[in-house]
């Protein structure tokens, strides 16, 4: 049985390989005869990353093309070829809100999108708000294909990424993506505020709506037949659980307390393995969830506020005044505890996003090699040197990142784990000190 599923997964994910290697020699036909457009803005433009010269191919960027695919979009794809529109929520202040579905956008390759729709456009499977004048602001407006450009331009002595979009000939500047920061840590001060539906968020309503499914039906199986050994999902499901009960919340947390937090460690294992495993099906919109730093900052602040509201007099007074060390000593350990109350959770979102994403960029950049040394589709005898060196390469990854899966699912619940359990400890100095008196 586990050999006919490794061969279903192989199947799919030489799929999704050939999908990705047609996506790259349409983007490199595409490339090659598009034209420069005469720049319409008084900044100067120091690079274009988008055309090249007639008759030329472009040049094949694994890096960019990894992250492509891996990032967040609103639109949901499968196979690179069933592309199902998500619905979109945008607010623009003074303009106010915008819904509608993306497919509006009318999406094609790349996840550009071939119209613009009451003044925002799709590129690379995100929506942006045109902020330059002169382009419409209401209705449907068809920009053609390959009517994006990416350039560098140099502001303030520093270089800055903008796109633009094509229209009757002119350019017209693209605002940032919206970002929950607003701009703050870089990803750019937008005009807009996007509320929609992700593939990411679609990903997660996925993997809960299944995971609710299995648990019930373990719960039914366990309430109809209590006494039967498990079979089936119940099978599956008992041994994480006894392990996560038995080798992490008990031993971390203690026998008399671990009952008020297991629920919290469950949810967040299943959830972060689901989520895992879920990603490593190529064909369901190649999701990359657990790798998106959105998702595991928001899991490492349930775990951050969990674990300082249920902190015990004994875990703050090691914070702020540590005992048995020198009074001078006390403020500087302060400082150091209290850098570290924020360090643990941004250690826990940096590790598992971390992990998780370079997998898939690992995945992504061996099935590059094919169209490294095939000089983007130029050299036969290339393409098939880097097919025999790409294929075995990508199918130790594809074995790796199962295990990851599994690893960072745990890895993430035992640190919340020993975090918990460092918080609510109690009178641990007074113990040892009455041991020590005896």
């Amino acid at each position: 049985m586990k050999y006919n599923l490794l061969l279903i997964y192989l199947f799919f994910q030489l799929s999704a390989t050939s999908t990705f290697s047609q996506e790259q020699m349409n983007h490199t036909d595409s490339t090659s005869t598009s034209v420069g457009v005469e720049n319409q803005h008084d900044e100067s433009h120091t690079e274009d990353h988008t055309h090249d010269a007639p008759g030329e191919h472009a040049k094949f960027d694994p890096a960019a093309t990894a992250i492509h695919h891996i990032s967040d979009a609103n639109v949901y794809s499968i196979m690179d070829m069933v592309r199902i529109p998500l619905p979109m929520f945008l607010y623009a202040p003074g303009k106010g809100w915008d819904i509608f579905s993306s497919g509006k956008f009318h999406a094609g390759e790349h996840e550009d999108g071939h119209f613009a729709y009451n003044g925002y456009v799709l590129h690379h499977g995100s929506v942006h708000k045109v902020v330059d004048a002169g382009f419409p602001s209401e209705g449907t407006v068809d920009i053609g294909h390959h009517a994006f450009t990416h350039k560098t331009e140099d502001k303030n002595g520093k270089k800055v990424d903008v796109n633009y979009v094509t229209f009757q000939g002119k350019e017209y500047r693209l605002d940032a993506r919206s970002t929950l920061d607003g701009g703050i840590l870089g990803g750019g001060i937008t005009s807009f505020y996007d509320f929609s539906l992700s593939k990411n968020v679609i990903s997660m309503i996925l993997v809960s709506l299944f995971l609710i499914w299995i648990f019930g039906k373990a719960a039914r199986a366990y309430k109809e037949n209590p006494n039967r050994s498990p079979k089936g999902v119940q099978a599956i499901i008992e041994p994480m659980f006894l392990f996560i009960r038995d080798e992490v919340a008990i031993p971390f947390i203690g026998k008399d307390k671990y009952m008020k937090f297991l629920p919290l460690l469950m949810s967040i294992f299943f959830f972060v393995l689901g989520l895992n495993l879920f990603g490593q099906i190529p064909f369901l919109g190649s999701t990359n969830v657990t790798g998106n730093l959105t998702i595991t900052m928001v899991l490492a602040l349930i775990v951050f506020f969990v674990v300082n509201f249920n902190g015990k007099k004994d875990y703050w007074m090691h914070i702020f005044w540590m005992p048995d060390v020198p009074v001078f000593v006390k403020p500087l350990l302060a400082a150091v505890e209290i850098m570290g109350l924020f360090i643990k959770p941004l250690t826990l979102m940096l590790r598992l996003a971390g992990n998780i994403s370079a997998g898939h960029i690992a995945i992504l950049s061996f099935i590059g090699l094919i169209f490294i040394f095939g000089k983007s589709g130029e050299s036969m005898g290339g393409s098939a040197i880097g097919t025999a060196m790409a294929v075995p390469l990508t199918l130790f990854m594809m074995a790796i990142e199962l295990i990851v899966a599994f690893v960072q699912a745990f890895v993430f619940t035992i640190l919340t784990a020993s975090y918990i359990g460092a918080a609510i400890e109690e009178h641990h100095h007074a113990e040892h000190h009455a041991g020590e008196h005896h």
